[in-house]
């Protein structure tokens, strides 16, 4: 006998948050169906468990009938005894406008969860196989035909004002990175609608998923012509689970090769002169772009005809710049650090910022008011001396500094100043950290 969807929701849920489940997890629900059943499947989930549930909307205001939804949302929750809050965006206009949508339905609920470490979100079986079509149209290769993971860590937004928010807010305050958990990754849209049919739940259907303007729209008809010739979305998702193990394999191999090769040192990464010899081309991009992404704090990996570029410059004794990053042989060893013209003119208030630039941490000990920025060229010029181990000039200009005015107060990779007033997360050392965030890639 099959398991009801309730019990299948529980194993998911075990899975990605057991055995010692949090006190309180945040549910992003935005109307629709799937999200909907996940709503009501994790509303039943915590009669056995206890768990406080948080429910967020995000209007992204695209539609005339999205505050109607969301208010639709609020009171299913208000019926179920959960807080609920919606957040606002209101598109700028620029780029693509699904991708914005995306990136900032993250950056928002990152500002709003407070305490909370665990957002889920409610993807499906279906989603993973329009996802792989959609980038198999694209021409994309492993990487980009893998499934996605159930479980995926995000990097906070720093020092963010709080969103335009009505309803409830957690408390407490957010930590540097938070996850998202997919508990209805091998659910089926169908199932999922006639679960809520069953409950007599409520719902509504976005229009824009019928939309062929849209390519996700577009390759959820395709999967209907391909079901009748038996290639539907169970057999998709399938394949792409199995790339998404075969990519692990690959990530562990990389992972490997760094522990065997890297260091770092003043907020860069570095590998041995000969790291390259005993290693394949595809595993050198692989760690490449990590170390890119992690330097630069980018989401994505840059474009694959680039980062080729780039590595057969590196393989060869040369450098580049990608990414918002720098990449330069110092002492022989190939330096991955951040580029001085991505963060020039980037400014932090000692006292008002906990951060710069994404990584650095601003501590008490610096001097409540004064400005955090590069240390540029200026600054360099205004060094009284360097300590034996300080980095060369062309890493140390791109490097955390304070600042009174145009005077340069401190900068703790040159031995200036109190010390210890702009630090990286200190949880892990930081080549730990780095191979830490190769896993979760």
């Amino acid at each position: 006998m099959n398991a009801s969807l309730d019990d299948r929701f529980a194993a998911a849920m075990g899975q990605l948050l057991g055995p010692n489940f949090p006190t309180e997890i945040a549910l992003a629900v935005s109307g629709g169906g799937d999200s909907m059943a996940m709503l009501y499947l994790a509303h039943n989930w915590t009669r056995a468990w206890g768990v406080k549930l948080w429910v967020v909307t995000v209007d992204h205001g695209l539609r005339p009938e999205s505050a109607t939804e969301a208010a639709m949302v609020a009171g299913e929750c208000a019926t179920l005894g959960w807080p609920h809050a919606t957040l606002r965006w209101h598109w700028d206009g620029a780029g693509n406008v699904m991708d914005a949508a995306r990136r900032a339905r993250l950056s928002l609920i990152d500002r709003w969860r407070g305490g909370i470490d665990h957002v889920l979100m409610a993807h499906t079986r279906d989603d993973v196989a329009e996802t792989f079509l959609m980038r198999l149209a694209r021409g994309s290769g492993l990487d980009g035909l893998s499934a996605m993971r159930a479980s995926r860590q995000v990097r906070a937004v720093p020092d963010a004002l709080p969103p335009e928010c009505s309803g409830a807010c957690p408390p407490g305050s957010a930590g540097e990175r938070f996850w998202i958990k997919r508990p209805c990754l091998d659910m089926d849209r169908a199932e999922l609608r006639h679960y809520l049919r069953t409950l007599r739940g409520r719902w509504v259907e976005d229009p824009s998923n019928e939309d062929p303007a849209y390519d996700r729209a577009r390759m959820r008809r395709l999967l209907a012509l391909l079901g009748a010739e038996g290639i539907g979305a169970a057999t998709l998702a399938a394949t792409a689970k199995r790339l998404r193990e075969d990519r692990f394999a690959l990530i562990a191999r990389a992972v490997d090769v760094w522990r065997a090769y890297g260091s770092a040192g003043h907020g860069t990464l570095s590998l041995d002169p000969d790291w390259h010899g005993p290693v394949e081309p595809g595993t050198q991009r692989r760690l490449l772009a990590a170390m890119l992404r992690y330097v630069s704090g980018a989401e994505y990996a840059p474009r694959a005809e680039a980062l080729e570029d780039l590595r057969q410059r590196v393989v060869s004794g040369g450098g580049g710049t990608l990414h918002g990053c720098e990449v330069q042989h110092v002492g022989g060893r190939p330096t991955v650090f951040r580029e001085f013209a991505a963060v020039a003119q980037t400014r932090a208030v000692a006292g008002q910022h906990m951060h710069w630039d994404g990584r650095w941490r601003i501590t008490d000990a610096a001097p409540s008011g004064l400005i955090v920025r590069a240390l540029g060229e200026d600054g360099w010029q205004q060094l009284p001396d360097r300590p034996d181990d300080a980095p060369p000039h062309r890493i140390a200009l791109s490097l955390p500094s304070l600042w009174d005015g145009a005077r340069l107060v401190a900068c703790d990779a040159m031995g200036l100043g109190p010390g210890n007033t702009t630090v990286l997360p200190s949880d892990a050392p930081e080549p730990v950290r780095f191979a830490r965030f190769l896993l979760m890639q």
